[in-house]
């Protein structure tokens, strides 16, 4: 089909989606794979205790979870990539198809930790992005009364690294009266809340896993490749 209304238009790399694009793949059958984060080295952190939870739920709705833990992480560029706890954290990335990061709120933002965590994950390793169109929700810890700062951050640094952040969130005000001595999780509204996080990560999970190289397939970056292809092909011969 051509389009003469679109002048700037590469006619040859233009793509109009449809629904059997979109559903073309096959489900596949393994079980999701969600990475976990959290923003705390303190002995009883609330947001890893948070994260246990989460994962506690994922499992039991059929998911595979892994939890990293940040202690022993350094800080981003003060080593080299080959640093062991660099390594486990991006191979953990590879492995994903979602991921939730939990942070406390720190004098109104996330903590460095976490975002030490998310600086380690690059754009890109060689022509693969580890991050793209993979699932995030994002929840956060309060010491006080409930905020929105961490959440709200985290959400920019999941579309930052082209993630598919949902809808829903969680954000547990007064973290330390809602963990009993065992360190789980009391009944309350905000249980509820991540019960309802993780079903919703589940759901986008198991919709988009399978879809995300079509969903992040890009007509720009077409035109770019095309392009790089046009200039290699026809450069004269030095």
């Amino acid at each position: 089909m051509r389009y003469p209304d679109l002048p700037n238009i590469n006619q040859e790399l233009f793509v109009t989606p449809t629904a059997d694009q979109v559903f073309a793949d096959k489900p596949s059958t393994h079980a999701p794979r969600i990475l976990l984060l959290y923003g705390s080295l303190r002995e009883r952190s609330f947001s890893r205790l948070a994260v246990e939870e989460a994962a506690r739920l994922l499992e039991a709705m059929g998911a595979e979870t892994r939890i990293f833990n940040p202690r022993g992480l350094p800080l981003a560029d003060a080593e080299d990539a080959s640093h062991p706890k660099v390594q486990e954290l991006r191979d953990l990335a590879e492995w994903s198809e979602g991921m939730v990061w939990c942070s406390p709120e720190r004098h109104g933002a996330m903590t460095g930790i976490m975002k030490t965590q998310i600086d380690w994950i690059p754009l890109s390793i060689g022509g693969m992005r580890p991050t793209q169109g993979k699932t995030l929700a994002v929840m956060q810890v309060c010491g006080g009364s409930q905020s929105f700062n961490a959440v709200n951050q985290l959400r920019v640094l999941g579309r930052w690294m082209r993630m598919v952040t949902i809808p829903n969130q969680s954000s547990v005000p007064k973290a330390f009266m809602e963990f009993d001595d065992n360190d789980r999780m009391l009944p309350s509204p905000y249980y509820n809340r991540i019960v309802d996080v993780m079903e919703e990560l589940m759901k986008f999970t198991l919709l988009i896993r399978d879809r995300s190289d079509f969903l992040t397939d890009r007509y720009s970056e077409r035109v770019e490749s095309a392009e790089e292809v046009s200039k290699r092909v026809n450069q004269r011969s030095m």
